[in-house]
């Protein structure tokens, strides 16, 4: 048998990989200041137990993102670095247009309805990652599911569209209640 690297399973890699220690720095800088933030964001109630505070668990957790940041930083610091870490950053600003998509549709919903809104959220989120054809009849079919499952089956209470006023009268507030 051979005993060269290539024999070994790579459970452990060698190299560091792109964007490891910019992602590990910005989880200890984040951490960090939310965590400087505390104080303002939350309370300390008087004749409350440590674990009932409101502050206490927030401020575990973002001690946590601190610590295991610092660690992650520490343990990678040394690694031999691959390259090609601003494009692996780029590709997490990229990602943030999707959270662009989401607001939109947040916002939307009070004024278009859940349902419309549902429904064009799905089939334009569908044809901007590249779907075309049948997908965008699954997507829409998916969206209609979501809604009737949510706010016709669950009853959850979603703001109604300001479009539904314009309804006729005998379908109002099925639009009101259902969709």
């Amino acid at each position: 048998m051979n005993d060269s690297a290539d024999d070994h399973p790579h459970v452990f890699p060698e190299g560091r990989k792109p964007g490891e220690i910019l992602f590990a720095g910005l989880m200890v800088l984040s951490g960090g200041l939310l965590l400087a933030a505390i104080t303002w964001q939350t309370a300390w109630l008087p004749g409350r137990g440590l674990a009932a505070q409101p502050r206490f668990w927030p401020a575990v957790s973002l001690g946590g993102i601190v610590l295991f940041g610092l660690l992650n930083f520490a343990a990678r610091a040394g690694v031999k670095r691959t390259p090609g870490r601003w494009r692996e950053a780029l590709s997490w600003v990229l990602a943030v247009e999707y959270i662009g998509w989401y607001m939109v549709y947040v916002w939307a919903i009070p004024v278009i309805g859940y349902l419309l809104a549902t429904l064009s959220f799905c089939v334009l989120l569908c044809l901007r990652i590249g779907y075309r054809g049948r997908a965008l009849v699954i997507a829409a079919l998916f969206g209609l599911a979501v809604v009737l499952m949510f706010k016709t089956g669950f009853n959850v209470r979603i703001p109604a569209g300001a479009i539904y006023a314009y309804a006729p009268d005998s379908i109002r507030y099925i639009l009101y209640r259902y969709f």
